[in-house]
């Protein structure tokens, strides 16, 4: 008998003192385009056009405190995948995540159209779900995360009625600056060392929408990264001193000079330290560099999206909480 009540005691326990976090989720896609758009110069270059639309968690029973904003495709990043990681974590401190796509498959908001759209969507979601328009935070790898900082450009350089209260920005391995992106795939032509075909993609969208090359329109790609070394003005880091930002790192120097044969200059990491340099520069005193290290990462592969996913989420979530409170 008393071991059968010490059983049910230790149930009844475990139970109550497990933290049980309900969500709500909504989802809306518009139906695809029956379209697709050139990437290339090949025949077969072409990428067929993706689902617009979004996907909101809501805490439920909660006053919402903030939302966590990741622009994503809603096909070629596997729908989601990165803010669906915070889910838990975002519910437990109250806080929505949204996550939004437009109809360009791994669009690189060249358009003023795809950031329109973008902007669209949001307004309708805060509207439509009475979203707390406060402690808003963009996230994100790869081109989740220039998308953030092409979206928020766009916002403040725009006479839109609708402005969101950024708080905070966390910056995850991606590409700041497109001349060197450029010089670095013009390299990987060059030695033929690795699969060709994003060199050869992002090239090919670079040129074709920027208007030529860094050496024949420099300033359209100073105008489009959020940061360049090249750029002696810089101008676009006044659009995010303001704000409170942390920045993720994961140099992987050994891995990429070992599978690659990059250098130094062909690293996500040098944009987003001179990024952070400039900040400084400007006054930005509300920045962090968080480094990973090997151990940290147990992919086999080390690109972007394995950055993110290696990150502590609830220590990230824990310190966006904690700029709330400033």
């Amino acid at each position: 008998m008393k071991t059968t009540f010490k059983v049910l005691f230790l149930f009844f326990l475990i139970v109550f003192s497990t933290k049980s976090f309900s969500q709500k989720m909504v989802e809306y896609y518009e139906p695809v385009k029956n379209d697709s758009i050139r990437v290339g110069i090949g025949e077969n270059d072409f990428f067929s056009f993706i689902q617009k639309g979004y996907t909101l968690m809501l805490p439920e029973n909660k006053e919402i405190k903030g939302v966590l904003i990741f622009l994503e495709d809603s096909k070629y990043d596997k729908k989601n995948r990165s803010s669906k990681q915070m889910y838990t974590q975002a519910s437990e401190k109250d806080f929505a995540v949204l996550s939004v796509s437009t109809e360009i498959p791994l669009d690189f908001y060249f358009s003023e159209s795809s950031m329109i759209s973008t902007h669209k969507l949001i307004k309708e979601v805060f509207d439509e779900y009475n979203l707390p328009n406060d402690n808003i935070f963009f996230l994100g790898a790869s081109l989740v995360g220039h998308r953030a900082m092409r979206y928020i450009k766009f916002m403040k350089e725009s006479d839109l009625a609708f402005q969101l209260k950024i708080k905070g920005i966390v910056v995850c391995n991606f590409t700041m600056d497109f001349t060197r992106k450029w010089y670095q795939h013009q390299r990987d032509i060059r030695i033929n060392r690795i699969d060709l075909w994003e060199p050869k993609f992002i090239n090919y969208l670079l040129e074709t929408n920027l208007g030529g090359t860094p050496k024949t329109n420099p300033e359209k790609y100073h105008n489009f990264s959020s940061y360049s070394y090249s750029d002696e003005k810089n101008e676009n880091i006044k659009i995010y001193k303001d704000y409170v930002v942390r920045a993720y790192i994961e140099p992987a120097i050994e891995y990429k000079l070992t599978k690659q044969l990059r250098t130094l200059y062909e690293n996500n990491s040098t944009d987003i330290v001179g990024f952070l340099a400039e900040l400084k520069l400007a006054g930005n005193e509300n920045t962090e560099l968080i480094i990973l290290q090997p151990e940290n990462n147990s992919s086999e592969k080390r690109n972007t999206q394995s950055t993110w996913d290696s990150i502590n989420k609830d220590e990230l979530m824990d310190w966006i909480q904690k700029q709330t409170e400033k």
